[in-house]
């Protein structure tokens, strides 16, 4: 047995992001949109070919999204109940009302067979979420919206250089959002990123973002004073997180090769288990190593395997309760058809420590102790 105990995340830190936070502190240049923040938001264009702009989080990224389509009480959103709450509230902040579809066992994600029937008069947007980064099936998905001209927004908080047909997830959708939450393969501590692939809501998001005003345009020369023009919040990041998040994007294909290493490793040792099933990802889809899960037979079996391998000194996690399940804001949703497997499904997932500092042979140990558990 070991030793010491093997969390199920660590965030990666490195020497040259302690140096550019000192930089900022130096320079006395905190507020968003400093140096740091204009790196950060140079690579992130052109790794995605788009317009991005940095926000405190991904949960805020959604909230523009929302600001961005105009979305109103009457208005309905349909995602997949097994998500983070940021995903409906974004949108249940602005009255909308969340309609829920079930998910795809086999991903995890929302299940595309089930969208037009959930499509009501009152829809105004999509919001599929990529699961373990591994993205949902976008052609399809694409397709639809196009046809009931509606927006698509991409949730795409797991999905850092995760790939759909060799496009990057986050470049499908009229939005794409990002988090660079320290759970996250690249992080900040706190912070996310909006990427806006519809030219047409360029300048409104950097007023969304600005509070509601033309700031950025004035500091570019473009206007003579800045005005309070639109609704808008303060979504701006400090310039101490694009310090720090400035390192770990330049790092981004190292941090990804090493989590990539390790995600294979748990499906070699794992993948001929007769009592779990692991999932194993499409070849037209690209992911991250984001995070490795399995499926136990039930809810019940998923506990005890946390408790062996919790003495056994290694801490695993499940994830999401279904939101449809909270009935204190039933109010806020309906469930459009029947859920058939987003709870039974949520029941039996078991997220097992995946992390930039990780060894293999701690992949190893970890493996040899599920399996153990079975025998």
């Amino acid at each position: 047995m070991l030793n010491y105990k093997i969390p199920f995340n660590k965030p990666y830190v490195s020497r040259r992001q302690i140096e550019n936070i000192y930089s900022v502190i130096s320079n006395r240049k905190f507020c968003g949109d400093g140096p740091f923040t204009k790196k950060c938001h140079s690579l992130l264009e052109d790794f995605y070919n788009s317009k991005v702009l940095l926000t405190t989080s991904c949960t805020h990224a959604l909230e523009m999204t929302a600001l961005l389509c105009d979305i109103s009480p009457g208005d309905e959103v349909i995602m997949p109940s097994y998500t983070f709450v940021s995903t409906a509230n974004a949108f249940v902040n602005f009255g909308a009302k969340i309609i829920f579809v079930d998910i795809d066992p086999h991903s995890m994600n929302i299940d595309h067979n089930l969208l037009n029937q959930a499509i009501t008069k009152k829809t105004k947007a999509i919001v599929v979420v990529h699961y373990a980064g591994v993205s949902c099936e976008m052609d399809k998905i694409t397709k639809i919206a196009k046809q009931n001209n509606i927006f698509l927004i991409e949730d795409a908080a797991q999905a850092y250089g995760s790939e759909f047909d060799g496009k990057k997830l986050g470049t499908f959708g009229d939005f794409g959002c990002i988090s660079f939450h320290e759970t996250k393969n690249i992080h900040c501590g706190e912070g996310g990123a909006l990427i806006i692939n519809n030219k047409e809501f360029f300048s409104l998001a950097e007023v969304i973002r600005e509070k509601g005003t033309n700031r950025s345009q004035f500091f570019r020369g473009e206007v003579d004073k800045y005005r309070w023009i639109s609704k808008g919040s303060s979504y701006l990041p400090s310039e101490l997180n694009a310090a720090f998040l400035f390192e770990q994007l330049k790092k981004a294909s190292i941090i990804e090769e090493k989590r990539l290493k390790l995600w294979n490793r748990y499906y070699k040792n794992l993948s001929d288990i007769d009592n779990i099933s692991i999932h194993s990802v499409p070849k037209n889809k690209k992911h991250n190593g984001h995070m490795f899960y399995i499926k136990t037979k039930d809810l019940e079996e998923r506990s005890k395997l946390i408790e062996f391998l919790e003495r056994n000194h290694i801490n695993t996690v499940f994830h999401y309760i279904p939101l449809h399940e909270s009935k204190k804001c039933s109010f806020f949703y309906r469930f459009a058809g029947d859920d058939k497997f987003t709870t039974i499904e949520s029941q039996r997932i078991l997220r097992l420590p995946l992390y930039f500092d990780l060894k293999l042979q701690e992949v190893d140990y970890i493996s040899r102790k599920i399996i153990e558990f079975y025998d």
